[in-house]
């Protein structure tokens, strides 16, 4: 095949229209020689020397060449480990630039590029050709018409994630074709985006979908990397998602989820590869220049920095790298339409040569950037390294994951003494790590749980962690999960225990869905899903991962009613979700303070009341008259009051007074999940609060008021007889064919008015 010079720019394999240009970067490399396949990737059919090297870059221009083919590359250069150098011309490397891969990886010695078992290690060389057990890339053609696709934008403020996993979330459901199911056409289906859209979320985020793989040593041991934290094809969605082995289908699938006003987030994972550490294997960035694109230790070359507990750590320090990432979340945002990130082990991407910096090269580039700038970017920020811990350090424009929330609700209700100062700074935002450089309290996403450790039902379930199906004796998963088995360790027949499970799993959304900050929901949580006590199932590409929408019981089904209605109610209060900090201090030009801590007494919480460890009740009222933005104006919202009772027995909670209002009215007791009006209550009504439960009211005016507040209380009693009156089905929501879920999505829109 002829070649012609081609062009350094832009990395990878670009179809023009005409033909293919390659384009490979390599400071250290020698001799690039570009391998073709058959469409299958079985059989090498030409081998092609890049004639060009300009600027760190190696190129060449094919003009026969056509989208679908399949290609690798072999990278000369010097192997002296010692000195970070690994090139191996017998090893068939990707390209870091692949939109698409074709067959799978085949664990074998031949991957290696020393002598595997040999006495001598990695300093050996092997001579093997690794071709046959290497996955190829393929050449894609980027069209793909969008029509009239429009992003849905979501104001920070109203975003609620939804955590869930492409395979996972569609793998037993009843109303998705059997050959979609776990595939990204199977998520697109409409049956699972208007279930989806009727929980009120507004913003889907998906477990790794970048090409990955899955290590020897789960294959080994029948398991598999299900979670998808291997990253090492940045550019590609994962192939085993995909009904149809076309890019297209993702691309469907973002299309249709942004046709119901709902965001795409991928979590993705740009800290470490599978290539290990000087042990493992040779399947890319190893094998193209090693000593670029991962961290070693100055003194010895030879071996690979791991603040990830991976093996290895990418070098986010190195201009060619961070070109790497931003053109892959560029790719993301501009080619596949995807809304924003979540990145693993975020502190990674700004370690520097001396620790972390939230001013670094990387994460100042993404800052500034006119594409990714505008997106979601949310940062997981802790890694195993010296320094790794960075809650709250993050640049603005950052949002963060905050396990400091997550720990201090959870050990709230399960009754952990001492409590209610960390509570109190938790339900506001986590100012004391958030509040500066002009951050909002959106930047605080809270959770209770996620992917990794125990799911909700099993947070209540389960006092320790049962992890025997992964194979590691049950050694791995954290021992520190601050759950509570509430009397029996795991299933029970007992209607007691039930119960108070359920209430504590009500309380745990509401205390979620009512603070201020980004709520973060794990799917299934919804409805009490189990993973049977396991807090790591990273490896289990089976039931004990994949939803069962068809076993959802009596329990699960009114917990869902229960999860709707709080999210509902989120969206229909702004104060529940104000772009604004809750200081607790008085304003004197309007003469309100915006958030009111009380005792269970009425009055206002003393410092001897927050200092007393055996303290586990009380309430807070977020004002709606107090200034909602910068403009110095009163609010228009309604006041809402919520109450917080941890300690086992009955409270009698004194309601407060609260200006401008005539009473309040209840929306939520998780101790009555089925509430089917509002009820009202007078200025200073002893309130029974039912021990370990949560309350939610709002203030209604005068009946003769017609604020926008008084209205919006009005709708909000209508929606809760509606909603008590027409529970929904889960076979409706269920089944492809009916209309259920749809119609309960555009009566929520319409009572929220929106």
């Amino acid at each position: 095949m002829v070649i012609e010079e081609g062009k350094p720019t832009p990395l990878g394999a670009t179809w023009d229209g005409l033909g293919v240009n390659f384009a490979l970067f390599s400071v250290h490399a020698t001799k690039v020689e570009l391998c073709l396949f058959s469409a299958d990737g079985t059989e090498e059919i030409d081998r092609i020397e890049l004639p060009e090297y300009t600027d760190e870059v190696w190129h060449g221009y094919l003009p026969e060449a056509r989208p679908g083919t399949v290609y690798g590359y072999r990278v000369h250069g010097p192997y002296e480990p010692e000195n970070g150098h690994r090139f191996n011309h017998n090893k068939l490397v990707i390209d870091p630039y692949a939109k698409a891969f074709v067959g799978d990886l085949i664990w074998d010695d031949a991957l290696f590029g020393y002598v595997l078992g040999s006495e001598g290690k990695d300093l050996t060389f092997d001579e093997r050709d690794s071709a046959a057990y290497m996955p190829k890339c393929q050449v894609v053609d980027p069209a793909f018409t969008w029509g009239r696709e429009r992003k849905p934008d979501i104001p920070w403020e109203n975003t609620v994630f939804y955590e869930t996993h492409v395979k996972g979330f569609t793998q037993r459901h009843p109303a998705v074709p059997e050959h979609l199911r776990g595939t990204y056409a199977g998520l697109g289906q409409k049956a699972v985006i208007e279930y989806i859209k009727s929980l009120g979320v507004t913003s889907v985020e998906l477990l790794p979908i970048h090409f990955f793989i899955d290590d020897k040593y789960l294959l080994d041991n029948n398991l598999v990397n299900y979670w998808g934290y291997n990253s090492i094809g940045f550019f590609a969605p994962d192939p085993r998602y995909s009904a149809s082995n076309r890019i297209e289908e993702f691309k469907e699938m973002v299309a249709r989820f942004h046709d119901s006003n709902i965001e795409v987030i991928l979590d993705v994972v740009y800290n470490h590869t599978p290539e290990g550490n000087e042990m493992g294997p040779t399947l890319c960035f190893k094998g193209i220049d090693n000593k670029t694109y991962y961290k070693m230790y100055h003194e010895n070359n030879r071996y690979y920095v791991n603040d990830t507990g991976c093996g290895n750590t990418v070098d986010l320090s190195h201009g060619r790298v961070i070109q790497l990432v931003l053109d892959s979340l560029r790719y993301w945002v501009e080619e596949m339409h995807v809304d924003g990130f979540r990145f693993d082990l975020a502190t990674i991407l700004g370690r520097e040569e001396h620790g972390f910096n939230e001013n670094g090269a990387f994460l100042n580039s993404v800052r500034q950037d006119p594409v990714l700038s505008r997106t979601k970017l949310i940062a997981e920020p802790w890694d195993i390294g010296l320094g790794g811990y960075q809650v709250g350090h993050f640049a603005p424009g950052w949002a963060e994951w905050n396990d400091r929330y997550r720990d201090t609700v959870r050990e709230y209700w399960k009754g952990d003494s001492g409590k209610l100062p960390e509570l109190a700074s938790r339900l506001t935002g986590s100012g004391d790590f958030f509040y500066r450089c002009g951050r909002k309290p959106w930047a605080s996403v809270n959770f209770i749980t996620a992917h990794d450790g125990f799911c909700l039902h099993d947070l209540v379930s389960y006092n320790e962690k049962h992890n025997m199906d992964n194979g590691e004796g049950n050694n791995d998963g954290s021992n520190d999960n601050m759950s509570w088995n509430h009397g029996a360790e795991g299933v029970t027949q007992d209607r007691g225990i039930i119960e108070l499970r359920e209430r504590t799993k009500r309380n745990f959304l509401s205390t979620l869905l009512f603070s201020q900050g980004t709520p973060l929901l794990l799917a299934g949580d919804e409805f009490g899903r189990s993973q049977g006590g396991n807090n790591n199932t990273y490896c289990q590409d089976n039931e004990i991962n994949w939803i069962d929408w068809e076993g959802i019981t009596d329990d699960g089904k009114c917990l869902l009613e229960f999860t709707r209605r709080l999210i509902w109610l989120r969206q229909t209060f702004p104060v529940l979700r104000r772009n604004r900090w809750y200081t607790g201090a008085f304003n004197e030009e309007q003469g309100v303070k915006d958030a009111t801590w009380f005792t269970p007494s009425g009055s206002e919480m003393s410092e001897e009341a927050w200092m007393d460890p055996n303290s586990r009740c009380m309430g807070i009222v977020f004002d709606g008259r107090a200034q909602a933005t910068g403009v110095k104006r009163p609010g228009t919202d309604v006041t809402v009051f919520v109450v917080f009772n941890s300690h086992h027995d009955i409270v009698r909670f004194k309601l407060p007074d609260a200006v401008g209002g005539a009473h309040w009215q209840l929306f939520v007791d998780t101790n009555q999940p089925t509430l089917v009006s509002a009820p009202a209550f007078k200025f200073g009504h002893e309130y029974d609060v039912t021990g370990r439960s949560f309350l939610m009211f709002a203030l209604k005016q005068d009946e003769n008021s017609a604020s926008d507040a008084n209205e919006v209380v009005r709708l909000a009693e209508k929606a809760v007889e509606e909603i008590a009156e027409r529970p929904i089905e889960i076979a409706s929501l269920l089944d492809p064919d009916s209309n259920e879920a749809s119609n309960l999505s555009r009566k929520r829109s319409i009572v929220r008015g929106v």
